[in-house]
């Protein structure tokens, strides 16, 4: 939790363009979870990110998903799931 607050710091302080996250959340607790995918999204203004994680809580604030899966050995399959609404004409 230390090291996710010292990297939010640094982007608050100096935000990059984009920013790839490799399960930094593993170790979190699910009430974290949701604390940290709501400062992703506060980020996520400025800076875009990449993250990989197996945890329901992130994925669930992202925007679009991407995973890869093997149905046949030795073929793998790109699968994307956007969970935006495009539908802006209200």
């Amino acid at each position: 939790l230390t090291a996710i607050a010292i990297l939010f710091s640094i982007l608050k302080m100096k935000p990059s363009p984009f920013c790839i996250l490799d399960e930094i959340e593993a170790a979190l607790d699910d009430a974290n979870v949701s604390r940290y995918a709501q400062y992703l999204k506060k980020f996520a203004e400025e800076t875009q990110f990449i993250v990989i994680t197996h945890r329901r809580g992130t994925m669930a604030a992202a925007d679009r998903l991407y995973g890869i899966t093997m149905q046949e050995k030795g073929v793998s399959t790109l699968v994307s799931v956007n969970l935006i609404d495009d539908d802006l004409s209200n």
